[in-house]
């Protein structure tokens, strides 16, 4: 708060009586008397961006950039954060890390955000996380389940959202062994940081079964138009069980491809690209039954939901908010969890909205129920845990929907190592 005085000859009774009152006021609204701002806040307004791709490979993520801003719209029509409307802005990078940089310095340094916030994507994000933490910048809730977001020590303004894809396929090795134990494992995966940490995990969750049950690995560039000629080397090298672990649109070209091949193996697809929507039906339904998943979030086409009152508060958000997402309300979801936990960290900063302060409180959740989340499975984050999501569950796809199975997991969220 700022206090000005003029320069005036008076008594000093009358000073002494002002300064007086003057310090009754301050004690008798502490609130404004702590009021601080960094960039990208004031009393009106908190300004936030980030970088998505509304064009490229990845083009499919770009409902992500529009479900944050309808979320957002959302609450500013409901009063704002603590009074303050929410002023967000979203860039195309086109799942270009050159871009994604180019978008990101003009955010900070030209716009001046608050913070950025649920970017898409693991190379996206690595390309920039060097840069963001130098301007301790907050680089919140990403849309990337990478290890490296989970470094407090070196990358303190750095947090991601979605759980480990380290921990979500360690998950699968264990469902592996347990239920296919003699599989020929074909792995197919993204050559970047999103694959790598899957087959990581692969790995480590198949121990020293490993270097026997993988058969064969093979890896796309996300510039290749197709990858058909990576399903057809796995089935000709007699695999038996396939890990696509790969982005949406390859995820799908995966899953139509091992149909037109006539080929039945056990087909299990990440977190990640499971959407009905984006993913399984530009794949075929009828391609994708009974391939195998992980998630932690409620699926908006299971009718069981229907009456859940969490799934409701969805449901009228996207149909007054962002009707164009009724076909890829999984991805939609995922994008209003992501900024109702953004929503959340800043309700926590109260009138102190520095970049510090945003940054301790998003380090400072504790069982916060999202409304898109699977009973039980809640975000929690620490000083020293930077991985908000760390439970899942098994699922399978029948019919037109995904079935659920097995008990909530609790996952891995180790630390990035270097």
């Amino acid at each position: 708060m700022r206090i000005t005085t003029t320069s005036r000859a008076a008594p000093a009774a009358a000073s002494i009586m002002a300064a007086f009152a003057a310090a009754m006021a301050m004690a008798a609204s502490p609130a404004l008397a702590q009021k601080t701002y960094g960039p990208g806040a004031s009393d009106t307004e908190i300004k936030i961006g980030n970088t998505v791709p509304y064009s490229g490979p990845a083009s499919a993520y770009g409902i992500l950039g529009k479900a944050y801003g309808a979320y957002f719209k959302k609450i500013n029509d409901e009063g704002g954060i603590n009074g303050r409307k929410i002023v967000f802005i979203s860039y195309d990078d086109a799942y270009s890390p050159p871009k994604t940089v180019e978008q990101t310095r003009k955010l900070v340094e030209s716009d001046e955000v608050m913070a950025i916030v649920g970017n898409v994507g693991t190379a996206a994000n690595a390309a920039i996380q060097k840069y963001v933490n130098a301007k301790k910048t907050p680089q919140l809730f990403l849309a990337t389940g990478a290890t490296r977001w989970n470094d407090p020590k070196q990358f303190p303004w750095t947090m991601g959202w979605l759980p480990s894809y380290h921990a979500e396929a360690a998950a699968y090795a264990k469902y592996l062994l347990k239920e296919k134990p003699g599989a020929k494992i074909g792995v197919f995966y993204q050559n970047d940081d999103f694959g790598k940490d899957y087959v990581k995990g692969l790995k480590e969750g198949l121990g020293d079964k490993a270097s026997t049950m993988i058969v064969m690995e093979t890896s796309y560039e996300v510039s290749e138009p197709t990858v058909d000629s990576h399903i057809v080397k796995l089935k000709a090298a007699g695999v038996d069980t396939i890990f696509s672990f790969a982005t949406g649109k390859f995820a799908a070209q995966s899953i139509k491809k091992v149909a037109e091949l006539g080929w039945k193996p056990l087909h299990i697809v990440p977190n990640a690209s499971s959407s009905l929507g984006s993913v399984l039906r530009p794949a075929g339904l009828d391609n994708a039954q009974d391939v195998v998943s992980a998630t932690f979030a409620k699926d908006p086409t299971d009718p069981q939901w229907k009456d859940d009152p969490g799934m409701q508060k969805f449901y009228a958000y996207v149909e007054k908010y962002i009707p164009e997402g009724k076909a890829m309300e999984s991805t939609v979801l995922s994008g209003y969890s992501i900024a109702q936990t953004m929503v959340e960290a800043l309700k926590q900063c109260g009138d102190d909205l520095t970049h510090e302060n945003l940054m301790k409180q998003a380090a400072n959740l504790k069982n916060v129920q999202l409304d898109g989340l699977l009973p039980g499975v809640t975000v929690n984050t620490s000083p020293t845990d930077f991985s908000p999501i760390d439970q899942f569950q098994m699922m399978s796809f029948k019919g037109e929907r995904w079935q659920r199975f097995g008990e909530i997991i609790k996952g891995e969220t180790p630390t990035a190592v270097r």
